[in-house]
């Protein structure tokens, strides 16, 4: 009987022994700071889903504004919210926050020394999304990866490539590479070499080329087009040709134009050379001869 008064009287939580935690008073202060941590977590997922969303909504109802970085911005809102939920929580039941933030900034610190390369992706996520060398949608190279911007994450970026195909690439990557966006401006100048015979008329040639560009309604008159001998090679005179085109027509265009320029040359009687090799019999029987020769001897 005395070891269960004593047990009965023994400290357990808060200055409290076991006898004073099955008092009903005690009982519903506990029970009210359960009640009290599940309200404040369901108010702070719910508060911060919304704020998450209007703040993703105002990037998208404006298209002047970054679709990415209010993604992000939104993120960042829910995370913090959601932080001080959970502190508010810990303060119901009487726990000291201010220790637990100690404690884990210290071992943020000791994490962050052991995770250098995730967080040097964190970093270089940040300034993608701060800086905004590109968006979601844009076309880009990187890394020696060409594709369509799908997603930015603070870790890293994924891209469609041409093939369709899903690309991650870490952000430090992205970042610490020359970054080429195809998508940043409306317009591109198309640029071809065009090689004609030396017995053609240069002047045929020209127009020809010029109608045939020209006349493809995705040509742009404005920049004026740049048609002229650009090289005189061992076997062709060559034009250079530079044309202005919408961005989004580009690829397409450029392998169109090809075509045409051929089409239209042989139609116009214009020449174009190509490599050949001639191989003169006398030469490749001698030769053979000399071998068989040689073979005898050795």
């Amino acid at each position: 009987m005395d070891s269960v008064n004593s047990l009965m009287q023994t400290e357990i939580y808060d200055g409290k022994s076991l006898a004073d935690l099955v008092t009903l008073e005690f009982l519903a202060q506990a029970l009210g700071s359960v009640v009290a941590a599940v309200v404040i977590l369901l108010a702070g997922f719910i508060v911060a889903g919304w704020v998450k969303r209007r703040i993703v909504q105002l990037g998208d109802s404006n298209a002047k504004l970054d679709v990415t970085l209010f993604h992000f911005l939104g993120n960042l809102a829910r995370y913090v919210i959601l932080a001080f939920a959970v502190l508010s929580v810990l303060n119901t039941f009487g726990v000291k926050t201010t220790s637990i933030v100690a404690a884990i900034g210290a071992a943020g610190l000791a994490i962050g020394l052991a995770m250098q390369g995730a967080l040097s992706n964190v970093a270089a996520g940040v300034m993608i999304i701060l800086f905004r060398p590109f968006k979601l949608g844009d076309f880009i190279e990187v890394d020696g990866e060409m594709g369509t911007v799908h997603e930015i994450t603070l870790n890293n970026t994924v891209i469609a490539s041409l093939s369709n195909l899903k690309v991650i690439i870490p952000n430090s990557e992205v970042w610490g590479n020359t970054i080429t966006n195809y998508s940043s401006f409306d317009t591109r100048r198309a640029e071809w070499v065009f090689g004609v015979g030396y017995g053609a008329n240069l002047a045929t040639a020209e127009k020809a080329i010029r109608d045939a560009i020209m006349g493809d309604s995705r040509s742009h008159s404005d920049p004026e087009p740049f048609i002229q001998v650009n090289a005189l090679n061992s076997s062709s005179v060559d034009f250079l040709v530079r044309v202005w085109v919408d961005a989004e027509e580009y690829f397409q265009y450029q392998a169109d134009m090809k075509r045409k320029v051929k089409e239209a040359l042989d139609a116009a009687g214009v020449d174009i050379p190509f490599p050949t090799r001639t191989i003169v019999q006398a030469e490749a029987e001698q030769e053979g001869g000399n071998a068989k020769q040689v073979d005898q001897a050795a």
